[in-house]
């Protein structure tokens, strides 16, 4: 017989809630079995549990409410109108509450992302858990409370009212590269595709159905799943399907859509484990490509694969696969949720967004240093000398004339860090968490991801233009953005 023995926290806060029309207190879920998702939206790990969750959800619609709990760790993450874009980003249908000063966190004594905590109907904690992979182990509880507390439990469905999000061409766009022919491809990540594009915006080919799912065949019919890093070699177009886990190619002369490494499952190896023997990508975010070595952030195991091209197979390159700054030769050095690669030369930039850091991958010598970043709990947004910068979770950059331009993605900003100065200062503000950017026919492309735009900026002048995407032949310009 399975009880909670402990009258549970209460969970609303003078933030608010989101997700739902209106606020709520524990009580208002008595007779409900309640599930408490304690999370923070940047961190992989939160994000590997929403699959879980919506399992849980579809399983028992009638007995059990599942609630978010965001405990931000960094201040972006604390508005709410960045909670709410993450809540549609994700496709999260169950209410969430913002404890942005960690209220309810300390409350139920939780000291890491994700957590959960399990409340019966009476209001009573059953137990919390840390970490990933929490199905098979919350399942059985539901079932026990279920068969204990039998007619007790209240059926009728609650009536939450999801957030909303307006329809446009771009819905969080990601990634983006080009090719010789001046063609630009952009992860167009919200919508399961990926966009060839001319230069003025306009819609060349779509790779993908739109839907979100895991089959190959022609690009029409193909699925993807939040696609996000691109990199192209040999007439093919590589895709890191992070929500898949898996690395996909497109082959441009036929359009068909093939699974180059991955199955759809997360994978994980540490330190001695898996090493020089094939292994399976864990949210792959970005691509790059130098000589016949493809390379991949896998954000997910918090570190960075590598792939011969002639044989396809992904091995273990640098990370230990725990979440730290360690800096070191490649089997010792240790990343923070990689999602930007950047080739400069023989050397490989990453930006490692959880440390708001830049790191720097010495492909000759095989050691790995950070240009910028403190650890775990250290960010700002301060401009100057490297060893006095602090960034807030960069999640994209790219090299071009010696240089490095950043996507400062929590700051909503892009700077560019000279390697010979030492130096990093910005050069675009007022952007809502751009993801990559690009330089391209004199111009830097910027993915606004959560603004679903793509900018294009002349460093020169300043002017600054919103591409307009147009997906019919007609007609295509762009507009000034505010």
């Amino acid at each position: 017989m399975l009880t909670g023995r402990v009258n549970a926290p209460e969970i609303n806060t003078r933030h608010g809630w989101l997700n739902t029309d209106r606020s709520y207190c524990l009580k208002d879920f008595r007779g409900k079995i309640v599930l408490l998702d304690f999370w923070t939206f940047g961190c992989i790990n939160c994000q590997h549990l929403l699959p879980d969750l919506k399992r849980l959800e579809e399983e028992f619609p009638q007995e059990l409410v599942v609630i978010g709990v965001h405990s931000a760790k960094f201040e972006a993450e604390k508005q709410t109108n960045a909670i709410r874009q993450a809540i549609l980003k994700f496709g999260i249908t169950h209410p969430v509450v913002n404890d942005a000063d960690f209220q309810v966190w300390k409350q139920y004594a939780v000291n890491a992302w994700p957590t959960v905590a399990l409340i019966d109907p009476e209001g009573k904690v059953v137990g919390q858990r840390s970490g990933e992979g929490i199905y098979d182990i919350i399942k059985p509880h539901i079932e026990d409370l279920i068969q204990t507390f039998g007619d007790r439990i209240e059926r009728k469905r609650f009536p939450f009212k999801s957030e909303f999000g307006e329809a446009g061409v771009l819905r969080f766009p990601s990634k983006l590269i080009a090719d010789d022919q001046g063609h630009l491809f952009l992860s167009d990540s919200g919508n399961n595709r990926i966009l060839q594009l001319n230069s003025q915006g306009q819609v060349l080919e779509v790779f993908g159905s739109g839907q979100e799912g895991f089959t190959d065949g022609p690009a029409a019919e193909a699925t993807f799943q939040a696609p996000h890093g691109l990199a192209l070699h040999n007439g093919c177009l590589y895709v890191a399907d992070a929500g898949n886990n898996a690395l996909r190619k497109v082959h441009l002369s036929t359009k068909d859509v093939t699974t180059v490494a991955g199955t759809g499952e997360l994978s994980y190896y540490f330190f001695d484990e898996a090493v020089g023997v094939p292994v399976l990508p864990n949210s792959p975010w970005d691509l790059a490509i130098a000589e016949n070595q493809l390379y991949l952030a896998s954000a997910g195991n918090h570190q960075i694969l590598r792939m011969d091209l002639q044989s396809e197979k992904v091995y273990r390159f640098a990370g230990t696969g725990r979440e730290a700054l360690a800096d070191g030769k490649l089997p010792e050095a240790a990343f923070n949720q990689p999602s930007g690669l950047a080739l400069l030369g023989r050397t490989l930039y990453v930006a490692d967004p959880e440390a708001s850091a830049i790191r720097a991958v010495e492909l000759d010598k095989g050691t790995v240093t950070t240009l910028v970043g403190w650890g775990l709990f250290e960010f700002g947004d301060e401009d100057g000398d490297f060893d006095q910068a602090y960034l807030q979770h960069c999640a994209g950059l790219t090299a071009h004339d010696g240089k490095l331009y950043v996507a400062d993605t929590y700051n909503g900003k892009i700077k560019v860090m000279d390697l010979a100065q030492e130096r990093i200062k910005t050069v675009v503000a007022g952007l809502n968490e751009p993801n990559d950017v690009l330089f391209h026919q004199g111009f830097l492309w910027i993915t606004n991801t959560n603004a679903h735009q793509l900018w294009k900026v002349n460093l020169e002048t300043g002017e600054q233009e919103v591409v307009l995407i147009q997906e019919s032949r007609g007609s295509q310009g762009t507009d000034s953005a505010e």
